[in-house]
């Protein structure tokens, strides 16, 4: 399989394998016209496989789905054909417009206006709770 290097755009590297459409979804990549690679089951001597997704087009990438998704990934930034920017991602304290809560109670439900906003109560086990009325997320 032969996919190109890309000239201006993000990288989305060391996603765990099988986490990749999950981010292509959630960073509402389907939703548009750019030219995205979503590259699975790659061979990694770190990882052992890894999926990683190649976007075509310098445009700003929710660092907070990223994380998380998967906080052991990285973001390449890449201008002119050359890497000039890294970030390793971690848990997010907040996810705000992330998530949605489950809970048909929560104000969330009938106060369409307000931001679904989550915050992280368990970082051994990732778990994040609606401020509003504490239900834990799931996506």
């Amino acid at each position: 399989m032969n996919i190109d290097s890309i000239q201006n755009g993000v990288v989305i590297d060391h996603i765990t394998a099988g986490q990749g459409m999950k981010l292509y979804h959630l960073l509402k990549l389907d939703e548009t016209d750019l030219s995205v690679a979503i590259i699975r089951n790659v061979v990694s001597r770190k990882m052992g496989k890894k999926d990683i997704i190649k976007i075509d087009a310098d445009i700003p990438v929710n660092l907070d789905v990223i994380a998380y998704v998967d906080p052991g990934a990285t973001v390449n930034i890449i201008r002119n054909g050359a890497l000039v920017e890294k970030r390793q991602m971690e848990l997010p304290e907040t996810l705000t417009d992330v998530l949605v809560c489950k809970n048909p109670r929560c104000i969330t439900s009938t106060e369409q206006e307000l931001k679904h906003i989550f915050r992280l109560t368990d970082r051994e086990n990732k778990v994040y709770r609606c401020i509003y009325c504490e239900t834990k997320a799931g996506i």
